[in-house]
């Protein structure tokens, strides 16, 4: 019993640390239009979003990108950005305050997804997971009925790295993790 809380423990603390470092180094996980042309993370669909509504500093925003721009350019080889001109390089500056109902599911999953990935290192939370199936719905949703009127359906994809961060999201709920750990070592009764 005690060893199963340990292990669901570890595997939610090491999963949940992945799952931060995927969501705030912006790996991509899908491609939707959004306000800065195409956003390929839940960080930059919050950010779009935060920054033309102009709730949250633009420095706050700043700080949040800028991990995410570095392992861009290291990536890359190009030179480390600037953190002054952070913004500028995701066309944030250009960005209008009119809210995309379009991608909604996407919207909500990816606040879910960044909230659930920053909780997720000081506790056991179901956020990321939500987020995580709400972005799915909405790109699933999208691709199979086209609801949204959009003349190019490829504009709406999702990359296989989708999966890992599922995978990741459900391994970072320690309760989860524990039933499933008890499910592969139930004891043998003897008869």
């Amino acid at each position: 019993m005690a060893s199963s809380k340990k292990w669901a423990k570890s595997i939610s603390r090491k999963a949940s640390f992945v799952f931060f470092l995927l969501i705030l180094l912006q790996i991509p996980l899908f491609r939707i239009p959004c306000r800065l042309g195409i956003c390929k993370s839940p960080l930059q669909v919050t950010s779009s979003q935060l920054i033309a509504s102009q709730y949250v500093p633009q420095a706050v925003m700043k700080v949040l990108l800028y991990p995410g721009a570095v392992g861009k350019a290291i990536y890359k080889a190009k030179p480390l950005p600037s953190y002054s001109k952070v913004l500028n390089l995701y066309r944030f500056k250009k960005a209008s305050a009119r809210m995309e109902y379009y991608y909604l599911e996407v919207l909500v999953g990816s606040y879910f997804a960044v909230a659930g990935a920053f909780l997720g290192l000081v506790g056991s939370w179901r956020l990321g997971i939500s987020g995580i199936l709400l972005i799915i719905w909405g790109l699933a949703k999208e691709a199979f009925l086209g609801q949204h009127g959009i003349k190019n359906r490829s504009s709406a994809y999702m990359y296989p790295t989708m999966s890992i961060a599922l995978v990741l999201a459900f391994f970072s709920v320690k309760g989860d993790v524990q039933k499933l750990i008890r499910c592969f070592t139930a004891k043998r009764k003897d008869v």
